[in-house]
């Protein structure tokens, strides 16, 4: 499926002034703009209610860094087999550490990686949460807050995990297509 985004033909609906600038701010920070928002772009409404959501999760304010959320979404990813975001956020972890090793670690087992136990608490939530959500108690939680989360961290970790199962989902349902340039950043 070369040069292809998706299995979808959607087409682009007209993009608000505001996708516009968007778009053109993507493509200068960047340097292209990233194949899930021109997925998106069928739907200006739709397109803007996912990266509303993605903005605020992934760069709003929060007691998690970025590069936690990112290790949740490559987590979360890793655990579902999404390649879109695997590619897609995998770069994010090995640019934001760093460190492309720990970048690749993250991606295939985050486990192999030697972490602090904060952050394996954190990573752990995420992975019970999208293989047995229906498994979560409060014991869970605690693990959480005695690894020194608060109660937001705790909404935070588990607003950004349920974000990527979502987002996976609708990857693997359309077989999404990350972008090429994904694959050599932060190498």
């Amino acid at each position: 499926m070369p040069g292809k985004i998706s299995a979808l033909d959607l087409g682009t609906a007209e993009l608000s002034e505001a996708t516009k600038a968007y778009f053109a701010k993507c493509e200068e920070k960047l340097g292209l703009v990233p194949n899930v928002l021109k997925a998106y772009s069928f739907d200006d409404k739709k397109l803007r209610a996912f990266t509303e959501t993605y903005n605020d999760l992934m760069l709003g304010e929060s007691g998690l860094s970025k590069l936690e959320r990112e290790m949740i979404a490559v987590v979360v990813s890793s655990i579902n087999h999404c390649y879109y975001c695997l590619t897609a956020h995998g770069a994010a972890v090995r640019q934001l550490s760093g460190d492309p090793a720990f970048g690749e670690m993250m991606v295939m087992n985050f486990r192999a990686a030697n972490l602090p136990p904060k952050q394996t608490a954190m990573l752990e939530f995420a992975v019970k949460l999208t293989e047995e959500p229906a498994k979560i108690v409060e014991a869970d939680r605690a693990a959480l807050r005695n690894a020194g989360f608060t109660n937001r961290d705790i909404w935070d970790i588990a607003s950004t995990a349920a974000f990527f199962n979502m987002s996976n989902r609708v990857a693997a349902a359309i077989d999404m297509r990350p972008n090429d340039e994904y694959h050599a950043m932060a190498r």
